[in-house]
């Protein structure tokens, strides 16, 4: 199996395509440390992982838009003490509400979606880049979305978020190109039968959209070894081949 002695963290792991990930990496013996903030949601997935026969995941209850710096920096020091270095992270964590006209966006939400799509996986990568450096090939990915570039009306806090975020992958990705041991990339799942598009589209036949277990492949190249040298690009799932 091409990830053993891979430990992968992923937020926003009991959510839909974060426990998606969690599974298909885990198959392919990653140890996984599963992050969210609802407990129900992350033991869904333990048994899910351990149902397949792979490795027992970590769970770990964590608030990224209520934590704070120092519990941020508690996680990286946790996952260093028992594992000593880290080989990936997955960016999967989301809040996303629905479509609102900036006019309307309440300063409390849009504080709330920038703490947990942007703000979060900027503290993340700051505490565990050291750990994803003590590896010798380490993956990070930031999961964005196809309205990015084209910033939609209506998309609000959901939208703005998801464009600086592209940002911060490109950024990372050229301040740590010279290291050559840690690839940067950003994962666009497209449109997928999942808990976060029904809240978006409630009234799309979902039965027409892939179903999540359609990005296993691309969960597989991005933290496996055929993506080491790969870094600072955009995979596209609707168009992603092996």
């Amino acid at each position: 199996m091409p990830l053993t002695n891979h430990v992968i963290l992923i937020t926003g792991a009991g959510g839909g395509l974060g426990s998606t990930a969690a599974l298909a990496l885990a198959k392919q013996g990653a140890q996984i440390i599963l992050l969210d903030k609802s407990i129900p949601k992350l033991e869904a997935v333990y048994d899910q992982i351990k149902a397949a026969n792979a490795p027992e995941p970590i769970l770990y209850p964590f608030d990224l838009a209520g934590a704070n710096e120092d519990q941020y920096y508690e996680l990286a020091n946790k996952i260093e003490e028992k594992y000593g270095s880290l080989q990936g992270l997955l960016h999967s964590a989301v809040e996303f509400n629905s479509y609102t006209p900036l006019a309307s966006q309440e300063t409390k939400d849009w504080g709330h979606i920038l703490n947990v799509n942007l703000n979060a996986p900027f503290l993340l990568c700051r505490v565990l880049l050291p750990l994803l450096q003590k590896s010798q090939a380490a993956s990070i990915v930031f999961t964005s979305d196809s309205s990015a570039r084209t910033a939609p009306a209506y998309s609000g806090a959901y939208g703005v978020s998801k464009i600086a975020l592209e940002g911060l992958a490109k950024i990372l990705a050229e301040e740590l190109e010279s290291s050559n041991k840690i690839r940067v990339n950003i994962l666009i799942p497209g449109p997928v039968d999942s808990p976060l598009r029904k809240r978006a589209y409630p009234a799309e036949d979902k039965t027409k959209l892939p179903t999540m277990e359609s990005l296993a492949a691309a969960y597989l190249y991005l933290f496996g070894p055929q993506s080491i040298g790969v870094s600072g690009q955009t995979i596209d799932a609707r168009t992603f081949h092996l």
